[in-house]
């Protein structure tokens, strides 16, 4: 569910065909030919072939091109583009078909040799006509196409293109095929051609003002941050409510290790952080500095609140309970530097600003590892974050085993090339064919069982997502398929069940993301029988692992307009219990009977913002989760608002600055989505004022970096009914919740590079108040670039604290995510070469650069050099095994 991610939808597209060189000539019946130099029906051979031999180039022509789109589309907003198609080979097989994956819908298309047709949700074909004259070798079809909205990064487009005939074995394109940069080790599709023109291909509209930084942009932007490389020795992230150092800067060594002393803690629930320091060289040793901990019990402080001393006789940490403890330790570990084993004299006292501070990972578009989920809590645990919200249940997949309904994960783990569905999904997100392939999988109970477990270790609460009714084509799917499986063997009773859609449902509708069919119907009694069982089995896996499940997150966004001719709805309009009256309700009506129907299970719904708003409060249970993700300058303050004055636990899930899918800066090479946010670095991660939404209108700009009004005063319909109102005095929120969407993150390195380093910034907002921040305003009030409540003093100092932020990141967050094997993003250079002398600089000082002249080697970059050619740069790690994004100079 990346939220109204269609709103702006980009990316493949495919296809108006016409031929780049002169066709073929026939050849006569008077000559005396093979099969193979005549057109005929594809057979395995030619389909072999035409995957090995059929290279295919995708090009962005415009993004600006008005007059060629649909105007009943997507309000007239489209993209053009170019696929070109060159045989190695004379290939003169025909009846075949090309499946693409293709998220933005089709506008229009021309072509006399080729269909293109659209099947459900982003999967399309292509398939030859009648005058379609084969494949000619070295002669290129070029295929042009308009789709919705625009596409502004490389990353839009899907690879593995499938190719198939009537009963043959499927195979994917191999110029289609996704490769590994030896140096960044990120995933890249080259059969893409560069996004380089700035009309043409980077900007959304002729009002987007974003600027596209080159390497002088970049250089410009990082000298904020100073020449100098600050000391970083006492910084600790997140940063602690109170600290105080002694005044004669004393520091404890601890090359010998750490004697622990661990008190009435229990050993089991500090234990990783423990491991964590060893990680770093401050192992346990009878030799080391003393580290005493326990727990002293304060139930006027937060959960994981704890005090912290380190002086001459040692190191004190005493939480009010072990998750204070190890948080304690967590903050020693932030003291640590790789490169020097001291710590200085210093008195902590620290609690969370919120109790909520969480990440959601969507393993269901496409699946992340159970090694990349433990390798993630780690990372969670070490910068106080408390909750994994676990998605594990959508259209393109089903990544969790449910005893006793095997269909789920036999079927809907997987996407292949079934037409019928039987074996696995659609291949969906350029999955392949390969039902095996890491973007294929499932946690199994044992697995999930570890990665609770894994998760109570460090104090961690996994929310599983399974979502519902909308995004649930994956079970919809798996329940079809049960249902075939036992109506062929004649039981009726188990064959409908769990049955989640009506067989003679003829409602045409298209999601969010457009498939046709992916909305759970929410009349018929057994989809709730298959929501209790999913519901009593995971919770029984929770119990056994010894995590207990007391909170579910239902989903409940984006559902279609479905149901509209389900008989089985009609007449249940004309006869129910619930007072539901009108086709329009049953949304809420699912919504509030599934979050009962768990509550009296001991379990407290959450749900997306979209899908509580037309709930009745009196309806729901006492305890409500509210994840707010809508849009700022949209007007996304105004449902928060609406949320949280219901007395509903809200958790900020702001696309602006919490969607991590989203690009780091705006640029076609950097990977992400991109319709609320064109760049969303660590930087505008750290500015991030929870407690005060509508006050970032006075710095921050809308998707194309046009100034926006957050008017947070009471407002009034013609009629005088209020439509909104400010938070009611002394309302807050639960917490903030960063969100990696997984559309097109189809490996676990991509996913930890969009992750890294923009979720610690994520936990410092999470965990520590700013003191700069804006207060809210309870009485309301209109916020622009003009309205200046954000100080300049305020400013100032945000930008002092993050100036010590980034060089603590880049001195000694970075080095020990290196030592984690995290594959964080390492931030493009910032570089000019003036008057023959090349300077470079990065986001995060003290990270290595490296630069190259042309015909040279690479050499490391320390003070600005001499250069007579164009230079190429890049960042890298501490042991240069991983590269960043390569730049080039332009010499002057």
């Amino acid at each position: 569910m990346n939220k109204k991610l269609l709103s702006i939808l980009f990316s493949v597209g495919v296809f108006i065909i016409g031929c780049e060189k002169a066709p073929h000539t026939p050849v006569t019946s008077s000559q005396s030919k093979s099969d193979d130099q005549v057109l005929h029906k594809v057979r395995q051979s030619d389909l072999d072939e035409l995957a090995q031999q059929l290279d295919v180039s995708f090009s962005l022509i415009s993004n600006a091109v008005p007059e060629k789109c649909d105007k009943t589309k997507t309000d007239g907003l489209c993209f053009e583009a170019s696929i070109t198609l060159t045989p190695q080979k004379t290939i003169l097989a025909t009846d075949w078909q090309i499946y693409i994956s293709q998220i933005a819908p089709l506008h229009n298309f021309d072509s006399e040799e080729f269909t293109f047709t659209h099947l459900n949700g982003d999967l399309h074909t292509i398939t030859p006509t009648e005058k379609f004259k084969g494949f000619i070798k070295g002669e290129s079809k070029t295929i042009v196409f308009r789709a919705s909205f625009w596409s502004l990064a490389e990353s839009d487009i899907m690879p593995n293109y499938i190719i198939s005939g009537e009963n043959l074995t499927a195979r994917v394109i191999d110029s289609t095929r996704a490769k590994i940069d030896p140096d960044t080790q990120l995933e890249y599709v080259p059969y893409v051609n560069d996004y380089t023109d700035y009309q043409h291909h980077f900007k959304r509209t002729k009002d987007d003002k974003t600027p596209w930084l080159d390497s002088v942009g970049f250089y410009q932007r990082n000298s904020a941050l100073g020449d100098t490389v600050l000391d970083v020795s006492k910084v600790i992230i997140p940063t602690p409510k109170v600290v105080k150092y002694s005044e004669n800067n004393g520091l404890l060594d601890l090359s010998e290790g750490i004697n622990i002393d661990f008190g009435n803690t229990d050993k089991s629930l500090v234990i990783a952080a423990i491991e964590r320091l060893a990680m770093f060289g401050i192992s346990q040793h009878a030799k080391g500095a003393n580290l005493k901990l326990s727990i002293e019990a304060d139930k006027t402080k937060m959960i994981g609140s704890y005090t912290a001393d380190i002086d001459s006789t040692g190191i004190t940490i005493v939480g009010v309970d072990n998750n204070g403890v190890f948080n304690g330790l967590q903050s020693l570990a932030s003291l640590v530097s790789l490169a020097k084993k001291t710590v200085p004299y210093l008195h902590v006292e620290d609690e969370p600003l919120y109790e909520f501070r969480g990440l959601l990972i969507d393993t269901a578009r496409n699946f992340r590892s159970k090694a990349f989920i433990l390798k993630l809590l780690d990372q969670m645990a070490a910068y106080k974050l408390n909750k994994l919200h676990l998605h594990m249940g959508e259209d393109e997949g089903w990544r969790l085993e449910i005893p006793g309904l095997p269909e789920l994960t036999q079927l809907s783990s997987k996407r292949c090339l079934d037409l019928d569905e039987q074996s696995c999904l659609m291949p969906q997100l350029g999955a392949g064919v390969d039902s095996n392939s890491s973007v294929n999988g499932f946690y199994s109970v044992a697995d999930y069982t570890e990665i609770l477990q894994a998760a109570t270790a460090r104090h961690i609460q996994v929310l599983p997502s399974l979502d519902m009714p909308g995004h649930s084509r994956a079970a919809i799917k798996a329940m079809a398929a049960r249902y075939t499986k036992y109506s062929q063997l004649e039981d009726k009773e188990k064959a409908e069940q769990y049955l989640l859609h009506d067989p003679n449902d003829t409602t045409k509708y298209s999601s969010v993301q457009f498939y046709n069919d992916n909305t759970i119907n929410a009349c018929q009694e057994s989809s709730y029988r298959f929501i209790k069982k999913v519901m009593t089995e995971v919770q029984k896996i929770h119990a056994d692992a010894g995590q207990p499940l007391t909170r579910y997150h239902i989903g409940a966004d984006e559902t279609a307009g479905a149901w509209l001719e389900s008989d089985i709805c009609k007449a249940f309009i004309a006869n129910n219990d619930y007072s539901v009256t009108k086709m329009s309700q049953l949304g809420a009506y699912f919504v509030e009977r599934v979050s009962n129907m768990i509550s009296d299970m001991g379990i407290e719904p959450a749900a997306w913002s979209d899908g509580l708003d037309h709930t009745n409060k009196e309806n729901m249970p006492a305890v409500v989760q509210a994840n707010a993700w809508e849009h700022l300058p949209w007007g996304g303050h105004m449902k928060v608002n609406n949320l949280a004055n219901r007395n509903w636990q809200v958790v900020l899930s702001i696309p602006d600055v919490t969607y991590f899918d989203f690009p780091y800066e705006a640029d076609p090479k950097e990977h992400g989505y991109y319709w609320a946010s064109r760049r969303t670095n660590t930087e505008k991660v750290f500015q991030f004022m929870p407690q005060n939404l509508p006050a970032h209108a006075e710095f921050w700009l809308d998707r194309q970096d046009q100034p926006y009004i957050s008017d947070d005063t009471v407002q009034t319909d013609e009629q005088g009914k209020i439509i909104h109102q400010p938070l009611e005095q002394g309302r807050s929120f639960l917490g903030i919740q960063g969100q990696l969407w997984s559309e097109n993150v189809r490996t676990d390195n991509i996913a930890e590079y969009k992750i890294f380093p923009r979720v610690i910034a994520l936990a410092e907002r999470a965990w520590h108040k700013a003191s700069w921040a804006v207060p809210y305003n309870y009485i309301g009030y209109k916020y622009s670039q003009d309205s200046d409540v954000f100080t300049q003093a305020m400013q100032t100092e945000r930008d002092k604290q993050w100036q010590l932020f980034a060089n603590a990141l880049g001195q000694k967050e970075f080095p020990k995510l290196d030592v984690a094997d995290v594959k964080y993003r390492l931030p493009t250079v910032g570089a000019k070469i003036e008057n023959g002398l090349f300077s470079a600089n990065s986001a995060f000082p003290g990270l290595a650069i490296e630069y190259q002249e042309q015909g040279k080697d690479w050499q490391r970059y320390i003070k600005p050099v001499k250069v007579n050619t164009e230079v190429k740069t890049r960042t890298m790690t501490v042991d240069q095994a991983r590269k960043g994004r390569t730049v080039v100079v332009k010499y002057n």
